[in-house]
């Protein structure tokens, strides 16, 4: 890891109650004397007396500027996490992104890990490589709402300095548990390297990485994230047996079409059927 400077006093840990939250809360103890954790939902009492726990509305302005008030670096997981209305995404990662940069401009922050998404280039082939700058073509509302993440994080670097790395997660789980997770599986000691070098690499500007491990058949390049000096070191290759396995989808089946998969045909949301006269 390399060196701080100056040396985190306050790092904070949005989304710390979701899935991923929930394994950075544990793992990124340490890289700060104190872990501010955030979330809507309930995470309890403080795991000891590093950490302070702060539950907050990121559609609520105020709310958040109180949350970031003190903290030197964000780790922003928090929002929305799976495909849903415009409405519902709305509230929590569009609102809430920008409130939460305007915050960290108002605070002083310098550094933002901010959870992106491959849902912001979902709609391009499995037969496709690509690397950072490729064209997005998000795959949903989700989807915008990184894309639109991504665009305030390099606004806010060209305007007030801010530095982020936007990470584009793949699949973040124990194990692949599909096909398509053959190809974007990222583990979480994977994940926990990629957000500490997110964190302390100096000069990053805005970053946007790829969130893989050393998968066999990648999708994406990182060639643009070199700096990072992010060498992932697992892969889902010990899993390929057991996934291969499974009964094959159709040959045009989203989920082996595009890299977005399933997202790439959820929705729309709300359409309500006509009645007969």
């Amino acid at each position: 890891m390399q060196a701080q400077t100056p040396p985190l006093q306050r790092l904070l840990l949005t989304g710390a109650a979701g899935g991923l939250g929930q394994v950075l809360r544990q793992r990124l103890r340490g890289l700060a004397p104190v872990l501010r954790v955030s979330d809507i939902a309930g995470m309890g009492a403080p795991l000891d007396a590093q950490e302070e726990v702060n539950t907050c509305d990121l559609a609520d302005k105020q709310a958040v500027d109180a949350m970031v008030a003190g903290c030197d670096a964000i780790v922003h997981l928090g929002g929305v996490s799976v495909e849903r209305p415009f409405e519902e995404v709305l509230e929590a990662n569009i609102k809430g992104i920008f409130h939460l940069y305007e915050a960290a401009r108002r605070h002083g922050v310098k550094r933002i890990v901010f959870a992106s998404s491959n849902h912001v280039i979902g709609f391009y082939k499995q037969s496709e490589k690509i690397d950072a700058n490729a064209r997005r073509r998000p795959d949903g509302y989700y989807g915008l709402s990184k894309s639109f993440g991504e665009d305030m994080a390099s606004f806010y670097f060209d305007r007030y300095g801010i530095e982020t790395v936007s990470l584009r997660i793949g699949s973040s789980f124990p194990e692949p548990k599909d096909r398509r997770m053959m190809h974007s599986w990222l583990s979480y000691d994977d994940l926990v390297q990629l957000v500490e070098k997110s964190l302390f690499t100096p000069n990053v500007g805005h970053t946007v990485v790829y969130g893989a491990s050393a998968n066999r058949d990648l999708w994406w390049d990182n060639h643009a994230a070199a700096h990072l000096g992010f060498v992932p070191k697992d892969s889902s290759e010990p899993w390929r047996a057991q996934v291969e396995a499974q009964p094959a989808p159709a040959v045009n089946d989203p989920v082996a079409v595009y890299q977005g998969g399933a997202f790439t045909a959820q929705g729309p949301f709300g359409d309500t059927p006509e009645q007969p006269a």
